[in-house]
């Protein structure tokens, strides 16, 4: 009897069954660091312990994309190593800051299933809940994958797709505890612009361009120990191409928001997230925002915009999400719907 794991198929799945998700992560500085080597990020939070504490943060937290990154990581050798591509998230919510030092440990429901019309796959529908080592929940959030069948005979089962809420209500944004926006540096956070300075509707180009390799998005994978196979194995997928992980657009996609966005300072939520179109070594990858929302919040000095952040296979100035047929404009790569916290 074999004793490696080739992990779940979509008929190993059903509807209320609970996962406990092995190999549980301690956060360091090394993460920090590497995650600073591979996205060209310079939010001044996670860039400095002293503009941290000087908002009421201490001690000093890592970028929201870390502890997410490294908490979806977990869910794959049970969820997704056997996926077909990962369709979409909702419902996100970072709960507290991580800081090197927290470990964390993910747990998975399976709440919706619904086999595709091919028989040769269907869509596996999780809720995760990331905590870390005192037990209380960092992250959560809802995320819908394609699995492939192990058997394309195997009988469908009863179709399954939850209600999920398409956005995060600002009343149920957790604002870390301390937070204070008051005494905001500007000099230092590197732009001017805060809360009354954006417009609902209002589009952002963030101008600057990183082409994708294989070696970065290869460790950036490892780093979060995603172990799904389409993203390292030539033999995985009929094109022989390594598929570049999602989270890696997001991330990146989120480091050049910074030209234009410098004082969105905190990922609060992930309201809806789709990887629209795949992509590989080669590509470059550029990004633009538009201000969908914006909300007061009961928290001195901070406010919270509701964005669209868009990456794209080189730069589109238009700016457009969607063609005359309304669906997504060729280029379009992630199509993310996040929450974040700006001073006021």
């Amino acid at each position: 009897m074999s004793k490696t794991n080739p992990g779940n198929f979509f008929e190993d799945f059903s509807v209320g069954q609970v996962i406990e998700h092995a190999t549980p992560r301690t956060v360091t500085e090394g993460d920090r660091a590497v995650y600073g080597s591979l996205y060209p990020t310079r939010f001044a939070i996670p860039s400095s312990a002293a503009f941290a504490a000087a908002v009421g943060l201490d001690p000093h937290p890592v970028e929201d994309l870390i502890g997410f990154h490294i908490a979806f990581g977990k869910t794959v050798p049970d969820v997704s190593l056997n996926a077909v591509a990962n369709l979409g998230y909702a419902e996100c919510r970072f709960l507290q800051p991580v800081v090197p030092g927290d470990t964390l440990t993910t747990t998975s429901e399976v709440i919706g299933l619904k086999q595709n019309s091919n028989g040769k796959s269907g869509v596996v529908y999780v809720r995760s809940t990331a905590t870390n080592q005192r037990g209380e929940p960092a992250i959560e959030w809802a995320r819908w994958v394609m699995v492939h069948k192990r058997d394309p005979e195997a009988p469908a089962p009863d179709s399954v797709i939850p209600e999920l809420a398409t956005v995060v209500d600002a009343a149920d944004l957790v604002v870390p505890a301390g937070l204070d926006f008051t005494a905001y540096d500007f000099e230092a956070a590197g732009e001017p612009h805060r809360y009354d300075d954006y417009r609902i509707g209002e589009k952002i180009d963030h101008v600057d361009g990183v082409t994708l390799t294989d070696p970065e998005h290869m460790m950036a994978t490892r780093l979060w120990q995603n172990t799904a196979k389409v993203h390292f194995n030539t033999q995985a997928r009929p094109d022989g191409r390594r598929l570049v992980y999602g989270g890696h657009i997001i991330s990146l996609a989120r480091a050049l928001s910074f030209n234009g966005l410098a004082n969105a300072q905190l990922i609060a939520a992930i309201n809806a997230g789709a990887h629209t179109s795949p992509a590989f070594a080669g590509d470059t990858v550029y990004a633009w925002s538009e201000v969908l929302d914006k909300a007061e919040l009961d928290v001195p000095g901070v406010g919270a915009l509701r964005l669209r952040l868009v990456a794209t296979r080189d730069r589109d100035e238009s700016m457009t999400l969607r063609g005359d047929d309304g669906k997504y404009a060729d280029g379009v790569l992630l199509d993310l719907d996040v929450w974040a916290l700006v001073p006021r």
